[in-house]
């Protein structure tokens, strides 16, 4: 399993893989150049349960952390993730 991310500057998306099949995707939007907001997060019929969801929200925190970026996850299961994960805190908005 693993995750790319696609990023114009403005907005972005990471994609999620299991082996060569996408299984689900996150895009987020960035807000001023020291944070971005996670917007929608979906994984694809049929992959729900997997752990890709979880898998996508890491890559966000694992960017966010790189780049020195907080995060705001005003999609539902972002935000349920980030709620449930106390040692996202660093990178919350």
């Amino acid at each position: 399993m693993h995750t790319t991310l696609h990023d114009d500057g403005k907005k972005g998306r990471w994609l999620a893989y299991d082996g060569n099949k996408e299984v689900g995707l996150m895009d987020f939007v960035y807000a001023g150049t020291d944070k971005f907001i996670i917007e929608h997060t979906e994984v694809y019929e049929g992959n729900e349960g997997k752990g890709y969801g979880k898998v996508l929200v890491q890559a966000a925190v694992d960017f966010a952390r790189e780049k020195h970026l907080k995060i705001m996850p005003l999609c539902p299961y972002a935000k349920a993730v980030f709620d449930k994960t106390p040692a996202y805190a660093d990178v919350l908005w």
